[in-house]
């Protein structure tokens, strides 16, 4: 991602990155790919803490780190090669054991082209256990709630007759700095399981729920299920501990 600019409203919680979509971030139909939607997503958010003076660094050494839970995205229409967007991003008034943060995508002359809300954990990177939020005092907590567009983050119901559809080993490119599978690598996760026939469909909406880390040298085995009647699909990605993600996309 070629990143032009980012800058805070005067209320220091609405964050805003201007990027270029690069010819590497699209796939063979020209538009950005989810793997590619979740890394712009995740470090419009990563950036918008540093610049409020929470680094991934300063996290740690208050033995904190912020791990995305559950997510949903409208999908307007996907950014393309080439084109200018900004990414727009605030936290909402938290959960009691979630953080909460939306979302917007825009082009040129601010047409919406994908829309979000995501929920995200507190953890103790050392023992691996949730902070509740109200403990979380870094930094005022938001009392912003809008109505979204998107789909509302939540449990994907799994049906018992899913398919074997693709099957891989969590590789050293896919681990970042919290040793496991970086969260945009679930989106490549999705599309690399997807059924020939729906390689190329426009989708419009997209959830994804994180279950267990993906570490590195697992095996991961990805089961999904179609529902023609619905233009929706279901996929389970599980290792030897269990499920590692559940995700849900629609087409047109």
């Amino acid at each position: 991602m070629y990143n032009l600019s980012f800058y805070h409203d005067d209320d220091n919680v609405t964050f805003h990155r201007e990027d270029r979509i690069l010819f590497s971030q699209c796939g063979f139909t020209n538009r950005l790919s989810l793997g590619e939607l979740l890394r712009l997503t995740s470090d419009a958010a990563i950036e918008d803490y540093r610049e409020r003076g929470m680094s991934y660094e300063f996290l740690a050494q208050k033995d904190v780190a912020i791990l995305v839970s559950r997510l949903a995205f409208r999908i307007h229409s996907m950014p393309t090669m080439n084109q200018m967007v900004q990414v727009t991003t605030w936290e909402e008034k938290p959960e009691a054991i979630q953080l909460k943060r939306a979302y917007e995508i825009t082009g040129e002359g601010g047409s919406k082209l994908v829309s979000g809300l995501s929920a995200w954990l507190i953890v103790n990177p050392k023992t691996r256990r949730i902070i509740p939020s109200k403990d979380f005092n870094l930094r005022p907590a938001s009392e912003r709630e809008e109505e979204h567009d998107c789909l509302k983050p939540g449990k994907i119901v799994l049906p018992p007759d899913m398919e074997l559809w693709h099957e891989r080993t969590i590789c050293l490119s896919d681990i970042d700095a919290n040793r496991h599978a970086n969260n945009s690598r679930y989106g490549a996760f999705v599309e690399d399981a997807l059924p020939a026939a729906l390689r190329d469909r426009e989708f419009t909406d997209f959830r994804l729920n994180y279950s267990k880390e993906a570490k590195l040298d697992q095996k991961m085995q990805v089961f999904g299920k179609v529902f023609d009647s619905e233009s929706r699909l279901v996929m389970a990605g599980k290792t030897e501990e269990g499920n590692s993600f559940e995700a849900e996309l629609y087409w047109k």
